[in-house]
C-alpha cells in the first residue's frame, strides 16, 4: 500500500489551512500523514511514497522552517528516494514564485517527479499588520487544495505516477 506524505508550515494559519484540506481530501484515497516541517525528518521522506509540500512565501523566499526541513533531510535521503512524485502549494501574500522555485529546485536535486505546477494561493496581504494577521482562506481557494490532494493520492494509489 502506498503512503503519501504532507509536510507543511505555517505561522498564519494559511498554509495549515492549506495542507489540512488536502490531507483530508487524500484520506479518501490513500494513507496519508499530515506532519509540521519541524516534526519531519529523512525517515518520513524514506517511508513515503510520494510528497505534497506546503509553505508561506516569506520575503520572498521559502519560509524558514521548510527551509529547515529541507536543509536537515536533503543529504540523508539524496540517491534514495529519486522518481517519487511530489506536488507544492504555496501560500503567499503577493506572488509565490520564488518560494516554487525554490522547493522545485531542491525536488530536482533529489530527482523527484513534478505531478502538477505549484499550487499558490495569494492573499494579498501587504500591509505588516496584514501580513503577521492570522490568515483565513477562502473557500474556492481550499476546494483548489482539495482537488489536489484528492488527485495526488488516486494517482499515486493507482500507479500512475
Amino acid at each position: 500500500m502506498v503512503e503519501l506524505l504532507i509536510v507543511y508550515h505555517s505561522k498564519t494559519g494559511g498554509s495549515r489551512q492549506m495542507a489540512e484540506v488536502a490531507a483530508t481530501a487524500a484520506r479518501k484515497e490513500a494513507p496519508t500523514q499530515l506532519t509540521t516541517a519541524d516534526q519531519a525528518g529523512p525517515e518520513d521522506l524514506l517511508q513515503a511514497d510520494g510528497y505534497i509540500f506546503c509553505a508561506p512565501e516569506n520575503l520572498a523566499a521559502i519560509a524558514g522552517v521548510m527551509k529547515d526541513f529541507y536543509d536537515r533531510c536533503y543529504y540523508p535521503v539524496l540517491g534514495r528516494i529519486e522518481g517519487r512524485p511530489y506536488a507544492q502549494m504555496i501560500c503567499a501574500g503577493s506572488d509565490g514564485e520564488n518560494a516554487a522555485r525554490q522547493t522545485a529546485r531542491i525536488a530536482r536535486g533529489w530527482r523527484l517527479k513534478e505531478v502538477q505546477a505549484p499550487l499558490i494561493v495569494c492573499t494579498h496581504a501587504q500591509t505588516p499588520d496584514e501580513i503577521l494577521a492570522e490568515k483565513t482562506i477562502p473557500e474556492d481557494q481550499l476546494a483548489r487544495c482539495r482537488e489536489l490532494g484528492t488527485a495526488f493520492a488516486a494517482g499515486l494509489s493507482m500507479g500512475a505516477f
